[in-house]
């Protein structure tokens, strides 16, 4: 059982490159913290992970730029996204006020955007980024805490500005889905930024690629009926399925 739980952790800290007792805490509630933290003192020990206070971070890739991880991903299912995106831009329309989340699917489709009037909020600093270029784009980033691993910016900051701006179409972005547990992510706070967004748009828009289909990640933020519109490369039919009992419509690169 203990040797178990280890594995879960270290994987998880492989997976996300960082984790924080708390977080160990939520996802195991019959452990205490005095286990919790043995037990990374013992992955430390092992050479697994380093121990940072209030939790740890993964021993891979310490010794390169945190933004590495992020180099990473963004290089994966670059077909996937490029598809993701194209269709996500017959949403946008001139004039709109638009969130876009965080994330590199995201990244994708802020560089397939037109250059045309609209505002443009994100908690994405590599998504402002690719968006600065185009004149017309009023573009506005909330405050708050980066995040080395994800690159976003998320936090109570971030939160109270969320919640005095109106948005007409928030696109957002998933590191997993299944139908017993919604939509998620890896950080609490990019989470509670998630659900802030989505309870203050007009419209919700999520844009994932179907490798993310049946990961489960620590934190839901979101479920099927919270959204509008699904878009995706492609989605499995249980997915179909409950995106149609909830009136979500489905955009995929399948022919109609």
């Amino acid at each position: 059982m203990t040797k178990d739980r280890r594995e879960q952790i270290r994987a998880l800290i492989r997976e996300q490159g960082e984790i924080t007792l708390r977080t160990l805490e939520a996802l195991f509630p019959d452990v205490s913290t005095m286990t919790l933290r043995r037990d990374l003192i013992r992955l430390e020990q092992e050479g697994l992970v380093r121990r940072t206070r209030g939790g740890a971070v993964s021993i891979t890739g310490l010794h390169i730029l945190s933004e590495d991880a992020y180099s990473q991903r963004i290089k994966q299912r670059v077909g996937a996204k490029r598809t993701i995106a194209q269709r996500a831009l017959d949403l946008v329309e001139e004039g709109r006020s638009l969130y876009l989340d965080s994330g590199t699917t995201m990244m994708a489709f802020a560089r397939a955007m037109l250059d045309r009037r609209l505002t443009v909020i994100t908690s994405g600093p590599g998504v402002a980024m690719e968006l600065v270029g185009k004149r017309e784009i009023e573009v506005i980033l909330t405050g708050g805490r980066l995040s080395h691993n994800t690159l976003s910016v998320s936090g109570p900051e971030s939160v109270a500005f969320i919640e005095s701006v109106n948005i007409d179409i928030a696109f957002m972005s998933a590191s997993g889905y299944a139908p017993g547990a919604g939509f998620t992510a890896g950080n609490r706070e990019e989470c509670q930024l998630k659900r802030e967004v989505i309870s203050r748009a007009r419209t919700c828009v999520m844009l994932m690629d179907s490798s993310k289909v049946g990961r489960v990640l620590p934190f839901t933020f979101a479920v099927m009926s919270d959204i509008d519109v699904f878009v995706s490369d492609d989605l499995p039919a249980p997915v179909r399925k409950q995106a149609a009992e909830n009136s979500v419509l489905i955009l995929t690169d399948e022919k109609e």
